[in-house]
């Protein structure tokens, strides 16, 4: 579905350019969830942008079902079917929940209909259809709304960087729970950026990426004893892996 072909991407840094991701090869297949892990600065974020499209590589190509969306921009890749959830969710003052996730559908959804959403990310609906997007919402209730307009999309990627950063721990638990569901109930692929322990445990595919290279990928049975047991994962993840940021 979701192919990466020698990807790079840089920054001018003091009139030379620093690389960030160095000649970056992925597949993703079709109805996969995958998790992107790895020690900070490591180019992960950096990657999900390139894929949703708000940056754009310096080298290489990427290809998404039958098109390459390399020079496509992001509004063009959200209608090939690409969703991206923000590490940081955006608040929409002066708009509600239920019109955001009426544009997400891209359909004058019914509130009993955008309601079947929040539930399914474990709102009550009735407390939270009416109300504005904006600072009175925590931000597990953002990071949930914003999960249910991903899943009012229906798309077949969907891209969310790091989905745990900024809540607590109640909300953490409940944002597994949505994602253990996504995985059963999606059809469609799920690429998700995380350092959780929780989150890559849920996962089919691990990706480990270190210095903007992919330095290990594959099931996640092969992969994650490794990440756990291992020295050199433990000092650069292991306090990630315990629920620290």
């Amino acid at each position: 579905m979701l192919t990466l072909e020698n990807l790079s991407f840089g920054v001018q840094e003091e009139r030379k350019e620093k690389e960030i991701i160095h000649d970056l090869n992925l597949t993703v297949g079709d109805n996969k969830f995958v998790v992107i892990t790895g020690p900070n600065g490591g180019g992960k974020s950096t990657l999900a942008k390139l894929i949703a499209g708000i940056e754009k590589p310096t080298q290489g190509r990427i290809v998404f079902g039958d098109h390459d969306i390399t020079e496509m921009n992001i509004t063009e890749r959200a209608n090939l079917g690409i969703s991206y959830a923000f590490q940081q969710p955006v608040r929409f003052k002066g708009v509600q929940v239920l019109d955001l996730i009426r544009l997400a559908a891209k359909k004058k959804l019914t509130a009993a209909d955008a309601c079947v959403y929040l539930s399914e990310v474990g709102l009550c609906a009735k407390d939270y259809i009416n109300r504005e997007v904006n600072a009175s919402l925590s931000g597990g209730e953002l990071k949930r709304i914003e999960i249910a307009t991903v899943l009012a999309r229906k798309t077949r990627l969907s891209v969310f960087d790091e989905p745990e950063a900024g809540i607590d721990l109640w909300s953490f638990q409940n944002l597994i729970s949505v994602f253990e569901r996504m995985r059963e109930t999606v059809q469609g692929s799920i690429l998700i950026i995380s350092h959780q322990e929780r989150i890559l445990n849920i996962a089919d595919e691990i990706v480990v990426i270190a210095d903007g290279r992919i330095t290990n990928h594959g099931p996640k049975e092969e992969i994650l004893p490794g990440l756990l047991g291992t020295a050199s994962a433990v000092d650069a993840c292991s306090r990630f892996y315990k629920g620290g940021k």
